[in-house]
């Protein structure tokens, strides 16, 4: 905590093509996480320096590179990594970090019309229907293994989950199985914002509850920690998170 008060910079770690949370060039990547990092950085009196990075293998993976040890071609560690899930299991995975402060709890939905396809309460609802998913996400892999594969034909696969929610949108898909976020921000870009619903359906191996996301430092760096613990609290009591997630047309669901 000392190195990094005395340089006057927190470098923060957030991923790279995880819109509405952070994405765009590096020069001027933006969202939620890249938000919500300057105003943790400012309630500590530091700039702020961003290490934007691609998402490896797994978030074990991640964790080494971007919090612990470093890239071995040379990037990272940050102090901070913002979008971490507050997970027992992970942290039972990874004692060289310690993970916290979540700020919002993340869920899985469904994209409509209201006019469309008004009502989705289970899987059989959107059968015969074209949904547009994110590539390589528990959605997709959820979704196209359903009931051996009932929905597999009509699926179609996207680099980008918002890309996936904004073929709603515009109109060209029926649905789309995608995060909550990723839903919110398509609705938020599109012109009619209450023409859409979002909605909850229950498929084996995908968290009814969602799951939390939070910070992650060193296992050794509890001081900042703390700090940024109490940077967010202050964030959160204060109404400045709420303003954060409402700019970018998002829910702060409590986590």
């Amino acid at each position: 905590m000392e190195k990094i008060k005395s340089r006057g910079v927190l470098k923060v770690a957030v991923y790279k093509d995880n819109a509405p949370y952070s994405s765009g060039p590096n020069a001027d990547i933006q969202g939620l996480d890249v938000a919500l990092a300057r105003a943790l950085a400012a309630k500590l009196n530091l700039q702020l320096a961003l290490l934007p990075f691609d998402a490896g293998e797994n978030m074990n993976d991640d964790l080494r590179n971007m919090v612990w040890k470093g890239h071995y071609l040379g990037y990272g560690p940050a102090d901070v990594m913002i979008h971490v899930p507050v997970d027992r299991y992970l942290m039972n995975e990874n004692k060289q970090v310690l993970i916290f402060g979540s700020y919002v709890r993340e869920h899985l939905v469904v994209l409509h019309s209201v006019t469309k396809l008004p009502h989705v309460q289970n899987p059989e609802d959107l059968q015969g229907k074209t949904i547009a998913v994110e590539k390589g996400s528990g959605a997709a892999s959820a979704l196209m293994g359903y009931r051996g594969g009932m929905l597999r034909e009509k699926i179609s696969i996207f680099k980008d989950g918002v890309d996936a929610a904004k073929m709603v949108t515009t109109g060209q898909f029926d649905a789309a199985y995608v995060s909550r976020a990723q839903a919110e921000a398509a609705v938020h870009a599109a012109s009619d914002k209450s023409a859409w619903v979002l909605s909850s359906v229950a498929l084996p191996g995908v968290m009814p509850a969602g799951w939390p996301l939070g910070l992650a430092v060193k296992a050794d760096n509890k001081e900042l920690a703390t700090a940024l613990d109490g940077a967010l609290s202050a964030l959160r009591q204060s109404g400045e998170l709420l303003k954060l997630f409402q700019s970018h047309g998002l829910t702060l669901a409590a986590p």
